[in-house]
């Protein structure tokens, strides 16, 4: 038994939303970064093993947290929604989610539940790409309407 193929105009599931632009540049520099400080680390004779383990080893923290921040994410399937922001993830059916926010000067999408609380949906934020998270804001809200209101999504 095939899914039926989602209504015209809403983008076919699954779906991620996540800020694609930013996560290159903080993967790239993070990167960049390591390799440096490690190349510094091997180049200087004066450094000790000590001094050289602790240049990469700040290399791979930076990296580690710029990572972290690169890990936000919004993926959208028949089910439901995951939320992936930095340390966190939570799965929401879509009956739960009432409404997607995204307003002018807001740093991501926020999510507005059933249960009266918000959650912040990191994965959608127009930083470097406004018009990209404008768009997929757009896009998860036709979403939550076709699939969050118990109406049929056929």
């Amino acid at each position: 038994m095939s899914t039926p193929a989602p209504p015209t105009g809403l983008p076919e599931l699954p779906v991620t939303f996540r800020p694609t632009r930013t996560r290159i540049v903080l993967l790239s520099v993070g990167i960049a970064l390591l390799v440096v400080l490690t190349a510094i680390s091997l180049l200087l004779e004066a450094f000790t093993a000590g001094d050289r383990a602790t240049f990469i080893g700040t290399g791979l923290l930076i990296l580690g947290v710029l990572a972290l921040l690169s890990r936000p994410r919004v993926v959208a399937d028949r089910d439901g929604v995951t939320v992936v922001n930095l340390t966190t993830r939570r799965r929401l059916e879509w009956a739960e989610i009432v409404r997607v926010n995204l307003r002018r000067g807001d740093a991501w999408v926020h999510l507005d539940l059933a249960d009266g609380t918000s959650l912040p949906a990191m994965g959608i934020q127009p930083g470097m790409a406004r018009d990209q998270a404008v768009a997929d804001a757009r896009a998860l809200r036709a979403l939550v309407e076709t699939y969050g209101t118990g109406r049929s999504a056929t």
